[in-house]
C-alpha cells in the first residue's frame, strides 16, 4: 500500500476503519485486499524467550476509529494464546501526534498507563478535552492522580524521546499511513480499512498470527 499523507485521511470520509466494502474471499483472507505483507520486513521486539509471535497496534489517541476500537481490541488481546506478545504504538506522523506519543509513554514510565489510558481516550472522545499541549495534558493527568512534576519531568525525559522516536521508526517500516492498524511479526499488516471493519480486522490478525508461527 503506498504510504499516503495522514492530513488527508483525516479529511477524508473514510480514514482508517471506513468499510472497503471487500467480503472475505473463500478460503479465507486474501493477500493485497485484507492484508499487506511487508516487502522489507519490521524489527521484531520480544519480551521474553515463551512469546513466539509480536502484534502491534499502531493508534493515535485523537483518531475516534482508535477509541471506538479500544474496547474491542482490549478483550481481543486477553484471549490472545499464551506465545502472543501484544502491544500499542502511538504514531507520530506530525506534532499533534507526536505530543500524544509522549503522553503515552510518559504515562508509561510512571507506571499511571493501565489506569489512565482508557481514560485519555474518553476525555478526548467523551468530554471533548483539548490534549494538545503539554500544560492541558499535565492538568489532565495532575485531575487524574499523577504528579504533575513527576508527569512533567518524564514528559522532557531522554527515556520518553527515545522510545518515541523508535515507534516513529517502527510505524515507518510497517509504512503506517493511518490508524489504527495492526502489525504482526514485522511481516504483516491489516487495518479496518482493508478488512471491511473493526472485527474483520482483528479476525484477519488472527489469521497472520497463525501465518507467522508457521513460517517461524
Amino acid at each position: 500500500m503506498k504510504r499516503r499523507d495522514f492530513s488527508k485521511q483525516m479529511a477524508g470520509a473514510g480514514l482508517g476503519l471506513a468499510t472497503a466494502g471487500l467480503a472475505q474471499a473463500q478460503g479465507g483472507p486474501v493477500e493485497g485486499q485484507h492484508y499487506v505483507k511487508l516487502s522489507t520486513p519490521a524489527s521484531v521486539s520480544l519480551p521474553t524467550p515463551d512469546k513466539k509471535v509480536e502484534v502491534v497496534e499502531f493508534f493515535w489517541y485523537g483518531c475516534p476509529h482508535c477509541f471506538t476500537l479500544e474496547p474491542m481490541l482490549e478483550s481481543w488481546a486477553k484471549r490472545l494464546p499464551p506465545d502472543v506478545a501484544f502491544r500499542q504504538v502511538p504514531v507520530g506522523f506530525s506534532v499533534p501526534h507526536q505530543v500524544h506519543q509522549k503522553l503515552f509513554y510518559a504515562l508509561e514510565e510512571l507506571g499511571a498507563l493501565p489506569t489512565l489510558h482508557r481514560r485519555v481516550f474518553s476525555a478526548i472522545h467523551q468530554q471533548n478535552a483539548r490534549l494538545n499541549t503539554e500544560s492541558d495534558i499535565a492538568a489532565f493527568v495532575g485531575a487524574n492522580g499523577v504528579d504533575r512534576d513527576k508527569f512533567s519531568a518524564a514528559f522532557k525525559s531522554f527515556s520518553v524521546a527515545t522510545k518515541a522516536s523508535r515507534a516513529k521508526q517502527l510505524s515507518e517500516a510497517y509504512k503506517i499511513d493511518g490508524v489504527p492498524a495492526l502489525g504482526v511479526q514485522g511481516r504483516f499488516y491489516t487495518s479496518g480499512s482493508l478488512a471491511g471493519s473493526h472485527e474483520r480486522a482483528l479476525a484477519v490478525t488472527d489469521f497472520l498470527i497463525q501465518r507467522a508461527r508457521q513460517s517461524a
